[in-house]
């Protein structure tokens, strides 16, 4: 455990940590996490429509969900060029970046084009969650063509007399044609869907990502990779398309009349099972700790609950602490991987209904985003045996840890 100790400290933390403030990593991050705002909105959309299954009382306002989180392709294929440019230290071409993104994105999305273009007509979906991976690799490349071309001006900045703005729009003029250039050769000239292309590309990703392994492998990576502080943010490029794509995908099926298949979202993971009180289900860590007989451990117990019973879990990883402490990181993971692959398996054997609504509100307590996220009774049973499952898991360690730190209480007395 000592050489897993020190490779993770003195070698890949550190490594880690350089990818993450990555340009182009930190840039899809910021992207994703920018549109989480419109989720939520859409999440609250969800949660009125379940009053209105009891009392069909307020208006209907699925239409506001279609124009927050069914637009969240197109809201990345602006946001990721944007940040980009911002990030690179190009601020004065960063919201023509973003808006040269929409206008590939628009191209490649593969609209009908009426009779002398008098009309366009788009395929919502795929302006949504649909889109994310497409939006992702457009971004990247309108980000790097404009990028590239920042280096080259028509002018002597030093010499020349105009306003900078002018200098801009010029500097700017030949990026913006090549790129919306590229986007109409594919789509007039060569007739290619590459919407369709480059979800077909990252089909096996979202396979995986769906697959009972990907979910546990989820679980255990945001586990073990915090217990080592560096913060489960840094999948956010990997997991977010994936489960955003997965709860559109389930709406899509049920709204054809189909059920939901799709395991894999953050409804399921954050809001519905898999993180009571945070990754690594902390909360019952948290209610341990109220009955510590370390002074230090009950102090910290006291400090966290109510954080962690809103899903809020940063305290107690890092006061307990559980971050480079191998008496506390190993039942963490443990629970990473139990937890959901318990998940897993019953959802995908159809005993609780799994989740076809965008809700996001994981700072509800559990149980009760558990039963907003499908409004299934029976989902609030296998809340109550996971929790009992982390317990066992929790509680051996707790006592090992616990005795421990009050012995040293003792003696430092």
């Amino acid at each position: 455990m000592e050489k897993i100790m020190n490779f993770m400290t003195n070698s890949f933390a550190p490594k880690v940590n350089k990818v993450t403030k990555n340009v182009w990593v930190s840039a899809v991050q910021d992207s994703v996490m920018a549109i989480l705002p419109f989720i939520l909105v859409s999440s609250m959309i969800t949660l009125i429509s379940l009053v209105n299954e009891i009392a069909p009382i307020l208006p209907d306002l699925s239409l506001i969900s279609t124009f927050t989180f069914g637009l969240s392709g197109i809201f990345v294929a602006f946001l990721l060029p944007y940040f980009i440019l911002e990030k690179k230290k190009i601020g004065d071409k960063k919201v023509l970046a973003g808006l040269t993104g929409i206008a590939l994105y628009l191209l490649l999305i593969f609209p009908v084009i009426g009779n002398e273009g008098s009309s366009i007509t788009f395929s919502l979906e795929r302006f949504g969650a649909v889109g994310m991976f497409v939006s992702i690799v457009m971004g990247l490349f309108v980000g790097g063509m404009m990028t590239l071309f920042s280096k080259w001006s028509f002018f002597n900045k030093e010499e020349t007399s105009l306003p900078d703005f002018i200098v801009v729009w010029f500097d700017s003029l030949i990026p913006i044609a090549l790129i919306v250039t590229v986007g109409w050769v594919f789509y007039h000239i060569l007739q290619i869907d590459v919407f369709d292309y480059i979800v077909l590309l990252f089909e096996p990703l979202q396979s995986l990502g769906q697959s009972f392994w990907g979910f546990v492998l989820m679980g255990f990576c945001l586990s073990f990779l915090y217990s080592f502080g560096i913060s489960t943010w840094v999948l956010t490029p990997i997991f977010t398309p994936i489960a955003l794509k997965g709860i559109a995908d389930n709406a899509a099926l049920v709204s054809k009349g189909s059920e939901a298949i799709y395991i894999n979202t953050q409804e399921t993971f954050y809001s519905g099972f898999c993180a009571f009180g945070g990754v690594g289900y902390t909360m019952i860590l948290a209610i341990l700790l109220l009955t510590a007989k370390s002074g230090r451990l009950k102090a910290i117990g006291r400090a966290t609950f109510l954080p962690s019973l809103f899903n809020i879990n940063e305290p107690l990883v890092y006061g307990a602490p559980i971050v480079f402490n191998p008496m506390l990181m190993i039942p963490f993971w443990l629970n990473g991987v139990v937890i959901p692959a318990i998940t897993y398996l019953v959802l995908s054997m159809g005993w609780v209904m799994i989740p076809a609504k965008a809700f996001q509100l994981w700072y509800l307590p559990y149980p009760i985003s558990t039963y907003l996220v499908n409004g299934d009774l029976k989902g609030i049973l296998l809340f109550l045996f996971l929790a009992g499952i982390s317990l066992c898991i929790w509680y051996p360690f707790f006592k090992v840890y616990d005795n421990t730190e009050l012995k040293n209480e003792q003696l430092e007395n």
